[in-house]
């Protein structure tokens, strides 16, 4: 990978700042950006409507972009892909449109970010579902023989993240898989923070729903993705209807159109997902597993570093078992003290507090305030990390 080739893509680094809030939301390079503003200079109109050369040329643009996508995570059949707003979008898309009755079990883990977590507990409020839980260990590593015991007959669907939002670790999404469908039950994957950083393959996971959101993976906000497993359409309720949704309407009836544009009420995000498209060509030119291994050695240099400053302590496991993910706190200071120390004194961008995983922090790793993390991407240095552990030394070093 040439780095600096790829960080004259994002100007917004020239300024000087060290960003590695990446976990959060990527940074956004100017291929996209101009894809975007093509559309709205050449051929904005919006799409599957009209005959007119500008609207058939946006409604090929985001047919395409879907295209990308469907590539990008191997899919089957494009129309497998769903144009989402968000991963939030998507598992609220599944989760609200399934048909529940009392008694249904829905599996999810402690690791779960609270929109895959939060979302089955209003089931349980609305419909009587029965929750059941799969803790990790104390570094965020999930067990397979857990989710063996905790599925059954009556488990309808298991919610699970490909990786940790706070701990960078990869779940056993493919074993936990197989456990499900042997039960009859479905598997949705939280991708959002695997799909920008690895490859994602959902014939080789052997998963039935896959959310996931451009913002962290080089595209604009506001465009997601849901893959929904074909034969699977029929099975969820949309949550909207309207515009485009339609193959028939009568005085007192209508029939709704095949997937994916049953589940795409009104005007999509047009231009937001022709830019997604266009991030996935971008980050397909560069290699997802040129991506992988950049941050894989770029997180073992900020995990063991870190790990060997005093009063520092570093949350998860070896590096070998996460992503470019590292969550940490310095002594009794709070995590937004240490984010805003870092970013005053270093131009350093991380995150700090709960991350949305309320229940990992409380029941796992029992920080009440949260935590300071480091998420790193493909235009990330070594020469950042360390001016990164440079600053949280001198940090840590001025407690008594």
């Amino acid at each position: 990978m040439d780095i600096e080739r790829i960080r004259r893509d994002f100007p917004i680094l020239d300024s000087g700042i060290v960003y590695f809030d990446n976990a959060a939301s990527s940074l956004t390079p100017e291929p996209v950006l101009e894809k975007m503003l093509e559309y709205y200079r050449q051929y904005r109109a919006n799409i599957e409507r009209g005959v007119h050369r500008l609207s058939q040329r946006a409604s090929t643009e985001y047919e395409a972009a879907r295209e990308k996508v469907g590539t990008l995570i191997n899919t089957a059949h494009s129309d497998e892909v769903i144009i989402t707003k968000n991963t939030s979008e998507g598992i609220n898309m599944v989760a609200s449109g399934l048909a529940w009755a009392p008694g249904d079990r829905v599996v999810v883990t402690l690791l779960e970010h609270h929109s895959n977590y939060i979302v089955w507990i209003r089931l349980r409020e609305k419909y009587g579902v029965n929750i059941q839980y799969v803790r990790p260990d104390q570094d965020g590593l999930l067990n397979p023989e857990d989710f063996e015991k905790a599925i059954d007959d009556r488990t309808k669907i298991v919610a699970l993240t490909q990786v940790s939002n706070v701990f960078g670790t990869i779940g056993p999404v493919k074993e936990v898989a197989a456990l499900a469908h042997r039960h009859g039950a479905m598997i949705l994957v939280d991708g959002a923070q695997s799909v920008p950083h690895m490859k994602v393959d959902v014939q080789d996971l052997a998963c039935d729903f896959l959310a996931f959101s451009g913002h962290k993976m080089c595209g604009p906000t506001g465009v997601g993705a849901l893959y929904m497993r074909k034969g699977l359409e029929g099975r969820v309720e949309p949550p909207a209807i309207g515009g485009g949704t339609i193959k028939d309407v009568g005085l007192e009836y209508y029939t709704l159109s095949k997937s994916p544009e049953r589940f795409e009420a009104g005007t999509p995000p047009i231009a937001e997902a022709i830019g997604l498209g266009r991030a996935v060509d971008y980050l397909r030119h560069i290699g997802m597993d040129q991506i992988r291994d950049h941050e894989e050695h770029l997180v073992a240099r900020m995990y063991e570093d870190l790990s060997a400053i005093p009063k520092v302590t570093v949350y998860g496991p070896e590096p070998e078992y996460r992503t470019g993910i590292v969550s940490f706190n310095i002594g009794d200071l709070n995590p937004h003290d240490v984010a805003l120390a870092l970013d005053v004194s270093a131009n350093i961008m991380v995150r700090s507090g709960h991350h949305c995983a309320y229940p990992l922090m409380k029941e796992v790793i029992h920080a009440p305030s949260g935590s300071v993390r480091a998420s790193l991407y493909l235009y990330n240095t070594e020469e950042e990390v360390d001016l990164f552990i440079k600053t949280v030394r001198e940090i840590a070093s001025s407690l008594a």
